[in-house]
């Protein structure tokens, strides 16, 4: 059975809207890179070294990133020789089978939150400005109330003006309370009134903003490891998550602010937001190749229920929807 075969049975089972969230999430990444494989494969006649070499470009040119091609190269290669494979029309099933496995490679973390049952989880957030940090503390606090948790918010992004009323804004609209201080304060100092705050109206989940420059390396990492020390001195283990925010419409430089932030402070996961917004949504997999770092959320959408758990196969399905529903092996 072919792998487009087991992802529409799993598809159709599927009784969320999260799979046509990803589908829609996906479409300019789907026009650009699906029409490229499909017009690719309608001027060959068989899978030769000329063929690999486009679909090469074509994987380049999504963000996938060079060594995530190289290697992905190599497995179809294999693959194909190992099933005789003639037909270019049946390399693209082998290709959507591939990007899962090269994502669930080395899977040693686990690909959900790090939720604290009975306790308060402290998720820490990180990343430049402008990649939508604030929108997405805003979304996942929408989601844990729905769930029925009690949220709290810290504004610990003290340096860039307007910061903390943006969250506060966030705050509001969500119905969650935003601990804070005066703009210029220490965020180190933000942290120990929040998680005081938490305990004392017994939180269960703490989101905590930084700021994001990255202009002077050294002054991030001092102030991330401060920040880091004061919330583990309060709460042995904590944070929980430090989740890496990234902006998937800046493609390969969302990758070099991936690897700095890496050096700056240990970071257990990422979010892509605004994977909606390009056509080079491959860098999901060049991140989680290149820095063996999960995706753990990505941004599909404006609408408050569009930040969505990663989930690679429906990941792949948003990236191949037409070719898997027309499957009828």
């Amino acid at each position: 059975m072919s792998f487009f075969k087991k992802l529409k049975e799993k598809i159709s089972k599927s009784t969320d809207n999260v799979t046509e969230k990803f589908k829609e999430g996906l479409t300019k990444t789907r026009d650009s890179f699906s029409g490229k494989v499909n017009d690719l494969i309608a001027r060959y006649r068989k899978v030769d070294e000329e063929f690999f070499e486009e679909l090469e470009e074509i994987l380049i040119q999504a963000d996938v990133g060079f060594d995530t091609v190289m290697k992905l190269i190599d497995e179809l290669k294999l693959e194909v020789k190992r099933r005789n494979i003639q037909d270019p029309a049946e390399v693209q099933s082998v290709i959507s089978e591939k990007l899962v496995e090269i994502y669930n490679a080395d899977e040693e973390q686990s690909p959900g939150l790090n939720i604290q049952q009975g306790g308060l989880t402290v998720i820490l957030f990180v990343g430049v400005n402008g990649v939508g940090k604030t929108t997405t503390i805003g979304k996942l606090a929408y989601k844990f109330k729905k769930e029925g948790k009690k949220v709290l918010l810290a504004a610990g992004d003290t340096f860039r003006a307007g910061a903390i009323e943006q969250l506060e804004v966030w705050g509001d609209r969500v119905g969650v309370e935003t601990i804070k201080q005066g703009e210029g304060s220490d965020p180190a100092a933000v942290m120990y009134d929040a998680i005081q705050a938490a305990k004392s109206r017994d939180a269960d989940i703490l989101l905590c903003d930084t700021a994001g420059r990255l202009q002077n390396k050294v002054n991030l990492m001092k102030e991330l490891e401060k920040v880091k020390r004061v919330i583990e001195r309060e709460i042995p283990g904590a944070p929980h998550e430090v989740l890496l925010v990234l902006d998937a419409t800046t493609g390969q430089n969302a990758l070099v602010q991936a690897k700095t932030f890496k050096e700056a402070t240990n970071v257990t996961g990422i979010v892509l937001s605004k994977l909606d917004g390009t056509a080079k949504g491959g860098i999901v997999l060049a991140i989680r190749n290149e820095l063996k770092i999960p995706v753990k959320y990505v941004g599909l959408g404006e609408k408050m229920d569009d930040l969505q758990e990663f989930d690679p196969e429906k990941y792949v399905y948003g990236l191949f929807a037409e070719q898997v529903e027309q499957t009828n092996e």
